[in-house]
């Protein structure tokens, strides 16, 4: 991976060329992340808290129509829908952000691709930021992640001091937008990135996710998840900040009798009605049940089905719970 510097100054002068290119520029802003219309709105800051919810609806909307159509006296007539084709620069992503996208893939083009997600992901350049905030709700280590790993990323910055970052070229995609913005950058320095690299803390690693997959296996009857089913609101806030949850329904909508559209909105599987059948028969009839399955979802389903944990360890969802329920902890607990 090729390394170059570049100072703040050229850092804000490429992210104002990005703008005047007519991109959509992504940053992390107090609460979540906003596209900026000018570089002076933008703050880098690696010791930052996450914020309250990831960028996944840039690219995986929270609703969004897929279809149209128009009744006629004997036939449907259906209009398509166009993603729009924008290129989009997220900057300043922590690692638990910019490892989503190689998650989420998975799910996007398994036994159907789905293009509103693909057109869009594909115009998404990631430059990461080196991340040297830590918290209780923490644990990227744990599933296999770091607050300096620059996987997912296009781009990965490292702020070697108050004026500097180096500029790691991820991916060969990164590689081409950068080219655009040669003149910003100069020669790298690998032996100060690495001592930078080195003094960051990282969480410590809070459970053996293999550990986890196997008690998993074997316990679905578990007598725990009556337990944090008690707690639970249902109020799935923990699905919608995740950064990797994907959970949605289809509805047509009515405008009048004759036209309408077909909604794509996010879902939760902690909500009551998520498997109510129409029959009024439901498989997951309390909350202990729900959350088994997000924990299973998260630790095993998705782990056997695409080998990917379903989890960035972000620690959003437990930051956010009203009623203090902690992923982490119910994980590391997950075991005889």
């Amino acid at each position: 991976m090729e390394e170059k510097i570049i100072s703040k100054e050229d850092l804000l002068n490429l992210c104002k060329d990005v703008i005047g290119n007519g991109h959509t520029l992504i940053t992390p802003g107090k609460t979540e992340y906003t596209a900026v219309k000018d570089s002076s709105e933008i703050v880098l800051d690696a010791t930052a808290k996450p914020t309250k919810a990831s960028y996944k609806t840039f690219v995986f909307p929270k609703a969004e129509p897929v279809i149209y159509y128009k009744r006629g006296k004997n036939d449907v007539q259906l209009l398509d829908v166009d993603v729009e084709q924008k290129k989009t620069v997220i900057l300043g992503a922590k690692p638990c952000d910019t490892n989503s996208f190689n998650i989420l893939r998975h799910l996007f083009n398994w036994d159907y691709k789905d293009e509103f997600y693909n057109v869009r992901e594909k115009q998404f350049i990631v430059i990461g930021l080196m991340c040297n905030f830590s918290d209780d709700f923490c644990f990227c280590t744990s599933v296999g992640s770091s607050p300096v790993s620059d996987k997912g990323a296009d781009i990965f910055l490292v702020p070697l001091d108050e004026n500097n970052y180096t500029l790691r070229v991820v991916t060969e995609k990164g590689g081409e937008f950068i080219k655009d913005y040669s003149k910003y950058l100069k020669a790298g320095d690998e032996v100060k990135t690495k001592a930078v690299t080195d003094t960051v803390k990282h969480p410590e690693i809070a459970f053996d996710s293999k550990q986890v997959h196997e008690w998993l296996g074997t316990n679905f009857e578990n007598p725990k998840w009556d337990g944090v089913g008690d707690l639970c609101l249902s109020c799935a806030q923990c699905a919608f900040v995740c950064p990797v949850c994907h959970c949605f329904d289809i509805v047509d909508e009515d405008y009048n009798y004759t036209e309408g559209r077909r909604m794509k909105n996010w879902d939760g599987c902690q909500f009551g009605h998520f498997t109510l059948h129409a029959s009024g028969h439901n498989p997951r009839d309390i909350q202990g049940k729900r959350y088994r399955q997000r924990v299973n979802h998260k630790f095993k389903y998705y782990v056997d089905k695409f080998g990917e944990i379903l989890c960035t360890g972000c620690g959003r969802c437990s930051r956010g719970c009203a009623v203090s329920i902690d992923i982490k902890e119910i994980v590391s607990n997950c075991k005889d």
